[in-house]
């Protein structure tokens, strides 16, 4: 959400906006809203990408490549590397790790794996009408994807349609807020939205905890 459309929702319920932590120069301080980076460009911390890693890994291996396409500095890349995963890896932006620089859009084919922190601009309803998620899903066609989102962003309205032609088949809820930003964590949880073609049934809800002990299975002492 934007600054101007938070502040729009506030005028529109009679509240005011609380402030919120912000980390500048070293010292906390509040301020009205987080400052949003070019190209929403927030690397993911290594929590989320292995606590993902460590449900979906087996089904991950199924597949000869893995491709993030909004690979960014490589933080997610390198946590499934760690595990023996073959990544593809793109982006729009060159930001130092060796990806394929290029528009997602301009992918016709690909990998039949993805694993990625999205564009979320371009996966709600509001702006990008779920043009990132159609292109993977109908255009590229993908067998397996999981999606790092705002727990929230099944419920926006336009989105019905699209959630009821592609059911995810497996949502992880993440029980704690992640920090993208160093600025403070946002007021606002997280999931991890898995479609999978081999998936029969009703979307399956799951959690997921920021201190699982299971993770040091696979991550050993980097867990």
């Amino acid at each position: 959400m934007s600054a101007a459309s938070a502040r729009g929702l506030f005028r529109a319920t009679g509240k005011t906006s609380k402030p919120v932590p912000q980390l500048l120069d070293g010292e906390w301080s509040k301020v009205d809203t987080l400052e949003r980076e070019k190209d929403d460009f927030y690397p993911t911390p290594p929590e989320p990408t292995r606590a993902l890693l460590h449900a979906e890994i087996d089904r991950l291996r199924e597949f000869r490549f893995v491709w993030e396409p909004a690979c960014g500095d490589g933080a997610m890349v390198r946590e499934m590397e760690a595990l023996g995963l073959t990544v593809i890896r793109s982006d729009l932006v060159d930001r130092g790790c060796g990806a394929n620089i290029a528009d997602f859009y301009s992918f016709t084919s690909g990998p039949k794996a993805i694993v990625t922190n999205p564009p979320f601009s371009e996966c709600g309803w509001g702006n990008g009408k779920a043009r990132w998620l159609k292109h993977a899903l109908d255009t590229l066609d993908v067998d397996c994807m999981a999606l790092l989102m705002n727990w929230g962003w099944p419920g926006a309205g336009g989105l019905a349609p699209f959630y009821a032609a592609h059911p995810p088949a497996r949502v992880y809820l993440m029980r704690w807020k992640i920090d993208f930003t160093g600025q403070g964590a946002p007021p606002m949880l997280n999931a991890w939205f898995v479609w999978d073609k081999q998936h029969q049934g009703e979307t399956v809800l799951r959690m997921l905890d920021r201190k699982d002990a299971r993770q040091s299975e696979l991550f050993g002492s980097a867990a």
